[in-house]
């Protein structure tokens, strides 16, 4: 079992009425996209139909957001599916639905996943892909920007 690079961050937040509650995620015994699933229930301690929100950055590279809600298969986000060789980012790209196209990489920044995801919640697919693709925007800076759309911001950054 490997562990996460050291530049690697991952908290989840769970909805509790009009409050978020976090808890940093360790990913270093994910090995499957359905190991990050286990691991944010444990986290969070969830046990129904909540709604969470896992957010994962490696600094200056990329970022990825999956959306947990009860039941239902994870909805995620990924910032950059050219996340070269990184197993967290193939991993991340797995769960978005996208794979790394080889004929692509060197092309920018492509983000992919459900750009959606948000848009209930105040960050609509639009807004998500704009910070995505904002050039010199640190993966950080725009979960920080969207944690605080989300009213969690202060959240994160008590993690952090």
């Amino acid at each position: 079992m490997s562990t996460a690079p050291p530049n690697l961050f991952a908290a989840a937040f769970v909805r509790n009425g009009d409050h978020w509650t976090g808890a940093e995620v360790d990913l270093s015994a994910a090995e499957y996209p359905d190991d990050v699933t286990d691991l944010v229930q444990e986290a969070l301690g969830l046990t129904g139909d909540e709604l969470a929100i896992l957010c994962v950055e490696v600094e200056d590279e990329w970022f990825a957001l999956v959306r947990f809600e009860g039941d239902r298969e994870p909805r995620a986000f990924i910032s950059d599916v050219q996340t070269s060789g990184d197993r967290y980012g193939e991993m991340f790209s797995e769960l978005a639905g996208a794979a790394p196209d080889a004929e692509a990489n060197g092309l920018g920044v492509r983000p992919a996943g459900d750009f959606e995801l948000l848009s209930d919640l105040g960050v609509s697919a639009d807004e998500l892909l704009e910070l995505s693709m904002e050039e010199g925007g640190l993966p950080g800076d725009i979960l920080s920007v969207i944690a605080e759309r989300l009213a969690f911001g202060e959240e994160l950054d008590r993690l952090r």
